[in-house]
């Protein structure tokens, strides 16, 4: 099923494409469906990828392809909740890839390993050896700091992250804070809090309230440069 605000996605970025050729910037995709943060479009966006309706074209920025557009092309707005649901067309499958293939992540710019910093969309993408990921939907991100040095994730290494909204306690996630900034952190529950754990010890573990934080995935992986 489609939710409207996934619909009225799809077909914002269908007319642009139609009128420009260029798919719409997250600044302007989340301004055109009243949204408070980017970080909701990319939930919308990965939403529709996983059931079939977009694809990110690799090596090119802000490169969204429309591959199945909802039967109704009208945008939904300011409907019951009983009538913001379409039906959806079944899902497109793809075959594995070969463990040897190369796979462009998309690489949404730097992550905090230390104090939260801001997870910047993605302008480029980052090619990695398939037989370091598993199933699922991954992307990359630049870590920034040295607060996990203690996990063998140092400043500048490349982090491999699957993507969920789900994690369970003492794995490593990346935690959007407050809907603005992100950082890449053991994941834990305490007394109706949920606490950031770093990984050196120059470093205090960080509390929030649970609606403060939204897990946007689990670490996978990590990919460094010798230079």
């Amino acid at each position: 099923m489609l939710t409207a605000k996934q619909r009225e996605l799809i077909v914002f970025i269908q007319q642009r494409l139609e009128e420009t050729g260029i798919s719409p910037s997250f600044e302007e995709m989340k301004e055109a469906l009243d949204l408070k943060s980017k970080s909701g479009v990319h939930r919308l966006i990965s939403a529709l990828e996983e059931r079939g309706f977009l694809r990110r074209l690799p090596n090119r920025a802000r490169a969204l392809e429309v591959i199945r557009e909802p039967g109704d092309t009208t945008p939904a707005r300011n409907t019951a909740a009983s009538d913001n649901i379409v039906p959806m067309p079944a899902a497109r499958t793809t075959a594995p890839e070969a463990a040897n293939d190369v796979i462009e992540l998309p690489l949404h710019g730097r992550i905090a390993a230390g104090a939260p910093i801001e997870a910047l969309e993605g302008q480029s993408t980052l090619p990695v050896p398939a037989a370091l990921l598993g199933p699922g939907e991954h992307y990359a991100l630049e870590v920034s700091g040295d607060s996990m040095i203690e996990a063998g994730i140092f400043d500048g290494d490349f982090a491999l992250v699957r993507r969920t909204n789900t994690a369970r306690d003492g794995e490593i996630v990346v935690a959007l804070v407050r809907g603005e900034e992100a950082t890449l952190k053991y994941l834990r529950r305490e007394g109706g809090k949920v606490r950031l754990d770093p990984a050196n010890a120059t470093y205090d573990p960080q509390y929030y309230r649970p609606d403060e934080v939204e897990v946007q995935g689990k670490l996978a992986g990590l990919l460094r440069r010798y230079h």
